[in-house]
């Protein structure tokens, strides 16, 4: 995939994991963070796991449950990609999975899981040395919601909220929403998942809007990114006795941005609480303008260096006041953005442009986001092999 000055052979860290402490995300290049530890941190059971630089491609729930998964298993094998995150809970909060826990399950029955046995699926994948990051889609779950409204963002009469796209949410408040999504990580965790990553783990956007029609179920009167942070420590505490390593999917802008952007997405909160953050740094989703860029998604390169030269700074400030540092682990642009008048198509050009501004600044793992899991522009085009 990368060109050939990013051959990296993956560095083992050796976590000395003592009772009462945390040691997070340390590296030795600019994506780095300090060790530190603090009474209110949490506490892991004393496993140790190598740290893998993971290069990897979104694949969706469909495609891990159709006869292609094979050609992007043989794609990842013979290219520098050496991970996939696979949905657990999709975008409209369906497992993949067929779960164990009599209370996750009263919520699923209705619906045929694509992979049953997730167990002997990932063992394969193990195998071949995939790394497997386990995607679960936090609070946006239309299925869920409907079920149990008492636990979705309601407006002041009731009724479910939606966003324009029709989707219901779960409010971020709720301890319920917060156990439900807390157990399925638990129980990915130890299907095997080497990583939990939490996507939509924020409030929906357009502020102004949402807390108008909203009432927020917010006993305890935090703020939001107090509450995602929270959320997040939480995770933190009930993953503490499993070989995984915690991830958070975060806004684009949130490298660049001042605040949560209405959202509840600090960078420097979620930054100091997870393993990895990993930005959605797609060039099509920035507005004209964005970083004195006219139109971004004719410009890759520029686009994604300034947001992480955004994001390492953010770093660097945590790690000057001796906080914890998340590892930059950034999505990139795998797919072209028709629906926009000015945009250009996505071929190994346009990644590869990505991949180098983020390599030119110390960052040497990224992920791919196509939502159809659609890579035949990295299979048919010239990618660099595996050495």
């Amino acid at each position: 995939m990368s060109p050939k000055h990013r051959l990296i052979l993956p560095s083992v860290i050796i976590f000395m994991l003592l009772h009462h402490l945390v040691f997070p995300a340390a590296l030795t290049h600019a994506n780095s963070s300090a060790v530190h530890a603090s009474e209110d941190e949490f506490v892991f059971d004393p496993w140790i796991k190598e740290r893998v630089k993971a290069r990897g491609i979104y694949v969706s729930s469909w495609m891990a449950a159709s006869d292609q998964f094979d050609q992007l298993v043989e794609l990842v094998e013979k290219t520098e990609l050496n991970a996939m995150v696979i949905d657990v809970k999709d975008d409209n909060g369906l497992l993949t999975y067929r779960s164990e826990f009599d209370e996750i399950k009263r919520w699923n029955q209705h619906y045929k899981p694509l992979i049953p046995d997730m167990a002997k699926w990932l063992s394969k994948l193990k195998e071949k040395n995939i790394y497997v990051i386990a995607r679960i889609v936090t609070f946006k779950d239309s299925n869920l919601a409907r079920q149990q409204p008492e636990w979705a963002l309601q407006k002041a009469n009731g009724e479910l909220w939606h966003d324009r796209q029709n989707n219901y949410w779960l409010d971020p408040y709720h301890e319920k929403a917060w156990e439900y999504n807390l157990n399925i990580a638990k129980e990915a965790a130890k299907l095997g998942f080497d990583e939990i990553q939490f996507d939509y783990v924020r409030f929906p956007e357009n502020e102004a809007k949402v807390d108008q029609e909203v009432v927020y179920k917010n006993s305890k009167q935090w703020s939001k990114p107090d509450n995602i942070m929270q959320f997040l420590k939480q995770a933190r505490k009930e993953l503490h006795g499993y070989p995984v390593f915690i991830s958070a999917d975060v806004f684009g802008l949130t490298t660049s941005s001042a605040d949560d952007m209405g959202i509840g997405q600090d960078w420097k909160q979620i930054s100091e609480t997870v393993d990895y953050i990993c930005p959605m740094v797609y060039p099509s989703h920035y507005s004209e303008g964005s970083y004195g860029i006219h139109h971004p998604d004719l410009h890759p390169y520029r686009v994604v260096r300034k947001a992480m030269l955004d994001a390492l700074n953010k770093n660097s400030e945590l790690m000057k006041k001796g906080a914890n540092a998340a590892i930059i682990r950034p999505w990139f642009q795998s797919f072209s953005a028709t629906w926009m008048d000015a945009h250009q198509i996505y071929h190994l050009k346009q990644i590869e442009e990505q991949i180098k501004a983020a390599s030119e600044l110390g960052i040497d793992e990224y992920l791919l986001w196509n939502a159809r899991s659609n890579y035949d522009v990295l299979q048919h085009e010239s990618i660099e092999t595996k050495k």
